[in-house]
């Protein structure tokens, strides 16, 4: 079976998703491409996963490449949405930093995407055995002939399965997936209080950008500033 190209172009995608960001909250060059290489190495996990077990049975290759695939962008998404939240709930509870998705520390730390790395493969591990479960269950064998058997020419099956349909499933997940698992930022707008300005929570914004400036004492200069004796004001 050949090899499917989506992994290498979904990135892209991704690519555009970072410049339609913010200006304000748009991450550096580094940080994009720490989140953008997780999911590429899970993506590879997957379609390398999904090329060894469509081998395995008597069913058609490319049948059980797309029916795997099929499930990794539907039950799969909701095995890995759950899995980040979980893991992101147990890694706030035990104080681990370094394995917060999207945060890599200041400066970023190679350690830290690291780690992240294994444990989004283990997610991706979790996600493949629980969709792997699903292919036992009988039936599979029908939707076989739903799916391919009206495409005569084998080449054009091959073309869909390993590149148009992985291409487009492939860049919705990238998409999704990237938008669960980089950090989030709160607005720099969100105070009601125009005495006060927000401390930026983007960890590389410097100079006067992160200055903080303090509430306005409104009372300490009433009473700093000089009173007019009514008395003396000219008529």
């Amino acid at each position: 079976m050949a090899v499917s190209l989506s992994p290498c172009v979904s990135p892209s995608l991704s690519t555009v998703k970072r410049f339609r960001e913010p200006v304000g909250i748009r991450r550096p060059w580094r940080i994009w491409f720490y989140d953008m290489s997780k999911q590429a190495i899970g993506a590879l996990f997957i379609h390398f996963a999904n090329v060894f077990l469509s081998n395995l049975t008597e069913m058609d290759p490319c049948s059980l490449y797309l029916i795997n695939f099929l499930l990794d962008a539907t039950l799969g998404m909701l095995v890995i949405w759950v899995g980040v939240r979980v893991v992101s709930r147990i890694v706030e509870y035990k104080q681990f930093a370094l394995l917060t998705f999207g945060e890599y520390g200041d400066p970023p730390q190679a350690a830290a995407w690291l780690g992240q790395c294994g444990v989004y493969l283990l997610i991706m591990v979790l996600e493949k055995s629980v969709v792997s479960l699903v292919l036992l269950i009988p039936g599979w064998t029908n939707l076989q002939s739903v799916l391919l058997d009206y495409i005569p020419n084998p080449q054009v099956d091959l073309v869909l399965v390993m590149l148009i349909v992985p291409v487009i499933v492939n860049s919705i997940m990238f998409w999704v997936v990237d938008s669960l698992m980089m950090r989030k930022y709160k607005s720099l707008d969100d105070s009601c209080d125009p005495s006060t300005k927000v401390v930026s929570m983007v960890p590389w914004v410097t100079g006067d950008e992160s200055q903080v400036l303090l509430p306005v004492d409104t009372d300490a200069e009433e009473e700093d500033s000089p009173t007019m004796d009514p008395r003396r004001v000219p008529l």
